[in-house]
């Protein structure tokens, strides 16, 4: 019977990552002396591991922010169409109303494109 060396597959959430180091640490901590860890030479556990916490509560609010931003784009999805139909039919107003003069519409903050449209190319 052969052995494999084994794959680690590590994942790319970051919260999985957060509680598998959690673990990791908790270990290290319990072994005490006898941890494998200590012989590390760039990782020092005693600094790296209490900053966990700190990371999975930044990751928490984040969650939660990312939650109430759904929310709240929802809400302005909700609004936003009464929004823009009283924009452009106001737009339509005040075109019509300068007609003469449609760039007096930048003075509403309406930017006015007055160039002239290319012409399609012949096949």
């Amino acid at each position: 019977m052969t052995r494999t060396a084994g794959r680690v597959v590590l994942s790319r959430n970051p919260k999985e990552n957060l509680e598998l180091a959690q673990k990791v640490y908790d270990k290290h901590v319990s072994l005490g002396a006898d941890s494998p860890l200590r012989l590390l030479e760039d990782v020092d556990w005693s600094i790296s591991g209490p900053k966990i916490a700190d990371a999975k509560r930044s990751n928490e609010q984040a969650e939660f922010h990312k939650g109430e931003m759904e929310k709240e784009y929802a809400k302005r999805d909700l609004l936003l169409p009464e929004v823009v139909n009283a924009l452009k039919t106001s737009i339509k107003l005040l075109k019509a109303s300068y007609g003469g003069n449609p760039k007096k519409l930048t003075d509403w903050g309406i930017s006015i494109d007055d160039t002239p449209k290319a012409k399609k190319p012949k096949e």
